[in-house]
């Protein structure tokens, strides 16, 4: 029994698994948890985009309209694209026995995947998918080479190829210029992500807001409680900061005498 679950858990790594970091390097991210305007258009585009495979089962919809400050007839119109309830969990709208059917195993929830892949992962794998005719949706990743799932975002960023780019030079980890004209010292590189144009309904600015924007929301996701945590956090450390100088002055009114 033990081996067959190892073996399915194998199985699906490869499929819809988030596999190890390779050499490919991260883009940092600045995620803000009190901009509920991005979290919300992430849970659109989560709903929209992600939940046909992917579910966040340990969410609630009623619990996301609460926090993200959405109203139960927007969520319900817009968010939930199934027969679920408002206070239903957040399930994807494929069942376990059809995704088992047609890809051998279930994609995985990404109600933590935040949390255990990081910010900075999520923002650089959804917009490092490039055409890759050798795969089986045609697709690879830079982040997670021989990546199992589609680009499901290509109608908003655009097809996306390895082609010929000019970049900056690098020293050191240190961008060179021209130490005359100031301007960046580049060269051709024909390894490079290049978004074909006119192929995306986004801009490439606009489309990294959009994929912050998700990230935001996944973020929030892993954890809900994060702010109310760390403003509890910031109560308790103020009370004991108090109580500190009170102890301290009780202790020395009680044993100035002592000695």
């Amino acid at each position: 029994m033990k081996k067959q679950i190892a073996a399915l858990i194998l199985a699906a790594i490869p499929m819809f698994g988030f596999a190890a970091d390779g050499a490919y390097p991260l883009d940092k991210v600045s995620i803000d948890l009190t901009d509920k305007a991005a979290m919300q258009d992430g849970a659109k585009t989560f709903a929209n985009y992600c939940m046909g495979c992917h579910g966040a089962k340990f969410q609630r919809y009623e619990r996301v309209a609460t926090d993200l400050g959405i109203s139960e007839q927007l969520m319900m119109e817009n968010l939930v694209l199934t027969d679920a309830k408002f206070g239903d969990h957040m399930k994807s709208s494929m069942p376990d026995a059809d995704a088992k059917k047609w890809f051998g195993a279930a994609p995985p929830d990404l109600t933590l995947v935040s949390r255990v892949r990081g910010a900075d992962w999520l923002y650089t794998y959804m917009r490092t998918f490039y055409e890759d005719p050798s795969r089986p949706y045609g697709v690879n990743n830079k982040v997670f080479p021989l990546v199992g799932m589609p680009n499901v975002l290509v109608g908003l960023q655009g097809r996306q190829v390895i082609g010929c780019k000019q970049v900056q030079i690098e020293e050191d980890g240190k961008k060179i210029f021209d130490p005359l004209t100031g301007v960046p010292v580049t060269h051709e590189a024909c390894d490079q992500l290049v978004i074909e144009p006119n192929t995306g309904s986004l801009s490439e600015a606009e489309f990294d807001e959009k994929i912050k924007n998700l990230v935001t929301f996944l973020e929030y996701s892993a954890n809900p409680v994060k702010l109310k945590s760390q403003r509890i956090g910031t109560y308790v450390l103020l009370f004991l900061a108090f109580f500190f100088v009170f102890a301290y002055f009780l202790k020395r009114e009680y044993w100035k005498d002592v000695h």
